[in-house]
């Protein structure tokens, strides 16, 4: 994930730099269709609506986030001792796993390998792994998986395509300070990266996509850095067509991706300058942080209210986006007590409002003043966010046949003007409810 304090450049340069990829691309290889089980599994993404991210490695030991190889300005050789006391003796999968099923999220996004180059699974391309570098010795990305399948909950994975470790990774903007010898040689770092990834998708026949980040780390090369993406992506689908692939790279979808991302923005907003792009046809999600960091700060306690997160939920959904919402595990193993707390509050919301969040897309009705809207095949929902509201006037073809409070499904009153083609709706005190979902059919 980038870093809060990164800079990143927008503009006539990333567009240059994507059409140039394109052209690449398309000289080379055949439009990228999708296979239908491809497609299936884009349905299905785009019904869960809620997923939770998990960023896990052994910078959690540092408690300093997971950039600190880089903001700490250390030396890899010696950052890489934190391998060997690595020891998150809580761990417990089914315990992880069950905490954010109880909170309505469908799935989960969890790093198999960030910047750092730590690989949280028994990889067979590197020592430098959980199994063969720590005392604990264990497979956190297999226990995850089988838990997840275990519990009917999607597990995807996010990897690191940039690495502040290995001598081969050509040297980006970021990773200056951390390695002394660089033998830059991108054919041996692809070929690294084909086969970690060829282990997870046949070794975890549960993974459902793929989460790439690390792609801007070359956004100010002079000359423009290939990649190999549409390379990659292709490699990919052919393991495992259903795979979805994203790519946290800030700019227009590349030929391959399945779904587009949008980092801490809600999509076609830019508050936090990471996506300024514009929205594609693939399906959407937008990820943020239940707090202020990625990976475990001990010092962060900064956490949004339940409120907050429920709100940020309801928006993106009425934007027709996931909500892939962060929490950095501590280095024993556990999730914050204050990350639990939230998880419990937003699944009982989701416990009465669910269904008008999952498998909903993005309402007619424009966002305004009261709140926002999504809806199904049978229903309208309007998510009044604005607690001091009292009557909504919205724009309806046809008089509805009832109009209730999803809550209880108590009728409201409510008045249609056949002419004006306008819904009228009144709306009760509802006290220190975070929304107040009205339900229309």
């Amino acid at each position: 994930m980038i870093h809060k304090y990164s800079i990143n450049i927008y503009g006539m340069k990333n567009a240059i730099l994507s059409f140039l990829l394109l052209l690449v691309a398309g000289g080379v290889y055949a439009q990228y269709t999708p296979a239908e089980e491809n497609l299936k599994a884009r349905r299905e993404f785009e019904g869960f609506r809620f997923g939770i991210f998990l960023h896990w490695g052994i910078y959690s030991e540092f408690a300093q986030g997971e950039w600190y190889l880089n903001s700490g300005g250390l030396q890899h050789e010696e950052y890489a001792k934190a391998a060997s006391c690595f020891y998150p003796h809580l761990f417990n999968a089914s315990q992880w796993v069950e905490a954010i099923k109880g909170s309505g999220a469908r799935y989960i996004t969890f790093t198999s390998r960030h910047h750092d180059g730590f690989s949280m699974w028994h990889t067979g391309q590197s020592k430098y792994n959980i199994v063969d570098a720590t005392p604990f010795g264990r497979d956190v990305v297999k226990e995850l998986a089988e838990a997840c399948e275990a519990q009917g909950v999607k597990l995807h994975l996010y990897y690191s395509i940039l690495d502040w470790m290995r001598e081969d990774y050509p040297l980006g903007r970021t990773g200056l300070k951390t390695r002394v010898m660089l033998r830059p040689d991108y054919n041996s770092y692809f070929s690294f990266m084909k086969n970690q990834v060829k282990e997870l998708l046949e070794n975890y026949p549960g993974i459902g996509g793929l989460w790439f980040d690390g792609y801007w780390d070359h956004e100010q090369d002079s000359v423009p850095f290939d990649w190999r993406m549409p390379e990659f992506y292709r490699f990919i689908h052919t393991l495992k067509p259903a795979c979805l692939i994203g790519n946290n790279h800030h700019i227009a979808p590349i030929e391959g991706e399945d779904f587009q991302m949008f980092e801490r923005d809600l999509p076609g907003e830019n508050k936090s300058g990471f996506s300024g792009q514009e929205i594609s046809r693939l399906p959407l999600e937008m990820c943020q942080t239940m707090n202020g960091m990625w990976g475990y700060k001990v010092a962060d306690q900064d956490y949004k209210s339940a409120d907050e997160l429920i709100e940020l939920l309801v928006r993106a959904a009425a934007k027709g986006s996931n909500l892939l919402l962060n929490i950095g595990p501590q280095p024993n193993g556990e999730l914050p007590a204050a990350a639990l707390q939230r998880l419990r509050d937003i699944g009982k919301w989701m416990a009465v409002y669910g269904n008008s969040i999952y498998n909903t897309r993005k309402g007619h009705i424009e966002e305004a003043s009261w709140g926002v809207s999504t809806q199904s095949d049978q229903f309208l929902f309007l998510h009044v966010l604005k607690r001091q509201a009292r009557q909504l006037e919205i724009t309806l073809p046809k008089k509805p046949r009832m109009v209730t409070s999803m809550k209880d499904n108590t009728p409201l009153f409510f008045k249609y003007d056949r002419r004006k083609k306008t819904l009228a709706i009144d709306i009760p005190e509802h006290g220190q409810v975070t929304d107040y979902v009205v339900k229309v059919c």
